[in-house]
């Protein structure tokens, strides 16, 4: 199937599945997460390797991988695997969350390579020039709506410790989500549009769950290392997103 100008575009039906959230533990000593005490500019792709126009948008999220002031997270959606091709590292978890960022922001461009930017801005993952002045953009407006995250494992136990709300986000509420990844995947593909070609992706995120709800006070919260380290995953970050699926105010990483 042929994309046209890098975008293919589908309404991706279903809803996310209800899931409770993890208590909310008493504060401990507050430490600044991620970036060494610098807010990271969290950037997510959605992508598959059925889609013939992704691969470059695959391979740039490699370079903003290594970047120390971006998160960078791969989500392989499960859409086009009728094409011929069924993505090895699909899941419709990850469909299902770009579906809601559509809705958030109350439109239906679902496609891929899709990038969001900090939950708040969309663009097609090979436009290097705009993801990049989006980037630029986000590190300029960042600090006044930035909550520290700061995230450990601790024998057994991943503990997600937050910072206050800063003025701009009094009374404001978010959800805390925890993703947990592999660093990077090769995969050969066989069939499809992108037959023959061997891929490599950077921070595969193989479950994202939420586990807590922020409401503007210093929190801790403490959960099971071994129920979201699955499916090969051996790194996590910690994301704190307005709501479900809005802008994200907070970010930290481990191992990545």
């Amino acid at each position: 199937m042929t994309h046209t100008p890098g975008i293919s575009r589908r309404t991706v039906l279903g809803a996310l599945a209800a899931t409770g959230l993890a208590p909310v533990l008493p504060a401990r000593a507050m430490m600044h997460g991620g970036g060494h005490g610098r807010h990271l500019v969290v950037v997510e792709l959605f992508t598959s390797q059925g889609c013939n126009a992704c691969p470059p948008a695959d391979a740039f999220m490699l370079e903003l991988a290594k970047r120390p002031d971006i998160l960078a997270l791969t989500y392989n959606v499960d859409y086009w695997d009728y094409l011929g091709w069924r993505d090895t590292l699909g899941s419709p978890d990850f469909t299902r969350r770009q579906q809601r960022y559509a809705k958030a922001r109350g439109d239906s461009l679902v496609y891929t390579p899709q990038m969001i930017i900090n939950g708040r801005h969309h663009v097609i993952g090979n436009k290097r020039k705009e993801v990049l002045r989006l980037i630029e953009e986000e590190k300029k407006v960042g600090d006044c709506r930035h909550v520290a995250l700061n995230l450990t494992d601790e024998n057994g136990m991943l503990q997600v410790r937050t910072g206050p709300a800063p003025d701009k986000l009094k009374g404001r509420e978010a959800t805390l989500w925890i993703a947990t990844a592999m660093k990077e995947v090769k995969v050969e593909i066989e069939k499809g549009e992108n037959r023959g070609k061997e891929l490599m992706y950077c921070n595969v995120v193989r479950k994202i769950v939420p586990a807590a709800m922020w409401k503007g006070r210093e929190t801790s919260v403490s959960l099971p290392r071994s129920e979201l380290f699955v499916n090969g995953a051996r790194t996590c970050a910690a994301l704190l997103q307005l709501d479900e699926h809005g802008p994200i105010i907070g970010a930290a990483r481990l191992g990545m």
